[in-house]
């Protein structure tokens, strides 16, 4: 029985190593999005990841057939959604690395673009996740995206009068 139980143990354990180890920089790339933190200076977004992909985990044998990424990716949005509530009574801007692309947004922003755009999940099941409407979901997309894309990325150019040329 406990040859059984060991020989399990160590399956399990080598299946989340593997799906940590083809999972792991996506998630992280992901959770640097979300944190607005430089990417070789995250310790939320590492922070993020870590307890995400302890609560799966923990509930690996319990998966059956769902797909460990998605489960992750799901905890990790609830995590972050949580945690930006708590931190600043509800999903309003935080203090974001100027470097980030995504310093601009509001967190609840950031989130539905990474999962939107970064993620590629599609309008219901963010919808559903974030327990919001389709509609809602679309629409604060579209405002983040516009937001970024009207964004100045940097000083304008110089205008030059141009020389009035002798006839």
């Amino acid at each position: 029985m406990r040859e059984r139980h060991a020989y399990r143990a160590a399956r399990r354990a080598r299946e989340f190593e593997a799906f940590v180890a083809g999972a792991a920089g996506r998630l992280l790339h992901a959770a640097t999005l979300l944190t607005v933190e430089a990417p070789d200076d995250n310790p939320r977004a590492r922070r993020l990841l870590t307890l995400s992909l302890a609560h799966t985990y923990a509930r690996w044998d319990g998966l059956r057939g769902e797909d460990p990424y998605d489960r992750t990716r799901q905890e990790l949005a609830t995590r972050f959604a949580r945690g930006a509530w708590h931190r600043h009574g509800g999903l309003v801007r935080s203090r974001p690395h100027p470097a980030s692309p995504l310093a601009a947004l509001t967190p609840q922003e950031r989130l539905i673009v990474v999962l939107r755009l970064y993620e590629g999940v599609a309008e219901e099941q963010a919808a559903a996740l974030l327990g919001l409407s389709p509609e809602r979901v679309r629409a604060i997309c579209h405002r983040a995206t516009t937001t970024l894309l009207r964004r100045p990325r940097g000083p304008a150019p110089a205008v030059r009068a141009a020389k009035a040329v002798p006839s």
